[in-house]
This record gives structure tokens, C-alpha cells and sequence, in this order.
């Protein structure tokens, strides 16, 4: 998201509930806790609600522990749109933030699987075209939104690492990949049971700032690791655990919950 450490961003998008194919209602709640360096640096909830085809993602997130003393960023984020086969298709997306004093807001809608307007408050600054990589006609058709692009539909756990996902923030395109690392086992409240773990990939595609330092420490150097649970028997897999390898330090994001609610 503009103006937000992409580090951060990656590790927050990726600890989001995913969505049930099926068409009966069914809930999901997920509780979160970032931590850099051990320290507890924000917390999030996401709850989500999908029926008859159409899914609806609403979360929270805010600065926590020695954090909040010096940046005291506390947001909503929304999502919703309709899942077609085992793919998500958005069509509304919107983040409320603020930091200090400072307020802002991203609002994405979507049409016909595609970008259809961008609204950024307040509007980024003039960039200068010698080394800002612009966004060209064809980067923001079939993407997925920070929220919808980490959502997994699979046959199985195995099937879960080797995709490509194509994610846009409102700002950035970027291209996010998922390869197999390693199988596992996790219990916390809400699941215990099998997991998988994928290291992801960032590829930065356009909507970026070219030689600049974060991005090609992320797509060249971080190691980043998801791990996958399953959402009790709906074929989608969801974030559990994750690490984001950064120039200072890592970021860890951890489920404190992780459970289907009535």
C-alpha cells in the first residue's frame, strides 16, 4: 500500500482468512499478532463471511507493544466479491488508516475481473519518469486486491505452493509466487492439525520506484515463508504462520486464533 513499508504490507496480507467455495454460509475468524525481533509490533482481526457465491473479508489492524509508543497506526481494511470455480474476483476494496494525525484511505473497484477505478487519499505526489516504472494498460487486468490475493483453493494440502498470484495495492503491481518448502503440524486455538509451508516470491511488475533499496531487498534477498491450514473441510487454505525477511530484521506473523464460527 503507498506509503506503508511494503515488508509490512506483504506480512499483513498474508495473515487474512480465505473464503469457502461452498454455497451455504459459513464464517471464519482469525486473530494475529506481528512481531519483529521478538517484540510485538501489531495485532489484527479478520472476520469473513461467504454465501451463495459471494464473499465479504473485514479486519482491523493496529500498532501494538513498544510500536505504538512511536507509531501509533491503527486501520480498518474491507473486501468482498463473488468466487467463480477456485478463483477469487473482486470488485471492492478499501483500507482506512491512520497514523498520528495523519489520515488515509485506498479504495479499489473492480470490473469485469479487471481494475476499474483507484482512489488514494491523500493523492501520491508527481513522480519522475526516469526512474518511476508506470502501470501500462494491461498490468491490473485479472488481479486480486491485498486481502483476495492470499486466498489458496486447492484439491489438497499438497496442491497448495506452486502458483503465481498477480497482486495490486492500489499503487504497486507486483507478482507473488508460492514453491513447495516443507510439511508440518500446528495447534493453535481454533485448529490443530496438518499445515504446509511455501516460500513466496516477490516480483515487483509496475507501480514502483526503480533501485529503490526495500523492493530489491524483497524480491532478491528476503526469505519469506508462509504457512498454509486448511478451513475445516471448504478446499481452501488460509495463512497460519508466516516470515518476511527484511533489511533489519524479520517479521513474524503468528495466528492467536484460527477457527470457523457459527
Amino acid at each position: 500500500m503507498p506509503r506503508l513499508s511494503h515488508a509490512l504490507v506483504a506480512a499483513l496480507a498474508i495473515a487474512l482468512p480465505s473464503a469457502a467455495s461452498a454455497a451455504s454460509p459459513q464464517s471464519f475468524k482469525g486473530e494475529y499478532t506481528v512481531s519483529f525481533l521478538g517484540l510485538t509490533i501489531a495485532r489484527s482481526t479478520f472476520s469473513s463471511h461467504y454465501e451463495n457465491g459471494a464473499y465479504a473479508i473485514d479486519g482491523t489492524v493496529s500498532a501494538a507493544g513498544l510500536a505504538k509508543l512511536f507509531d501509533d497506526t491503527r486501520g480498518t481494511v474491507s473486501s468482498k466479491g463473488t468466487i467463480s470455480g477456485q478463483k477469487m474476483v473482486p470488485q471492492a476494496f478499501r483500507a482506512d488508516y491512520t497514523s498520528g494525525k495523519k489520515v488515509s484511505a485506498i479504495d479499489i473497484r473492480f470490473a469485469n475481473g479487471a481494475v476499474a477505478s483507484t482512489q488514494v487519499i491523500p493523492a501520491p505526489g508527481k513522480r519522475d519518469p526516469n526512474d518511476w516504472v508506470p502501470i501500462g494498460a494491461g498490468d491490473l487486468a485479472s488481479v486480486l486486491d491485498p486481502m483476495a490475493a492470499t486466498v489458496i483453493h486447492a484439491d489438497s494440502l499438497d496442491q497448495v505452493c506452486g502458483r503465481k498470484v498477480k497482486f495490486y495495492d492500489g499503487e504497486m503491481r507486483a507478482d507473488l509466487t508460492l514453491t513447495y518448502d516443507s510439511k508440518g503440524m500446528i495447534s493453535v486455538p481454533g485448529y490443530k492439525g496438518d499445515t504446509i509451508t511455501c516460500r513466496m516470491g516477490f516480483e515487483p511488475v509496475a507501480g514502483y520506484r526503480k533501485g529503490r533499496k526495500a523492493l530489491n531487498y524483497l524480491r532478491n534477498k528476503s526469505r519469506m515463508m508462509v504457512t498454509f491450514a486448511p478451513l475445516g473441510q471448504t478446499g481452501v487454505y488460509a495463512p497460519i504462520h508466516a516470515t518476511v525477511g527484511t533489511q533489519i530484521g524479520t517479521l513474524t506473523i503468528s495466528a492467536r486464533r484460527f477457527e470457523a464460527v457459527q
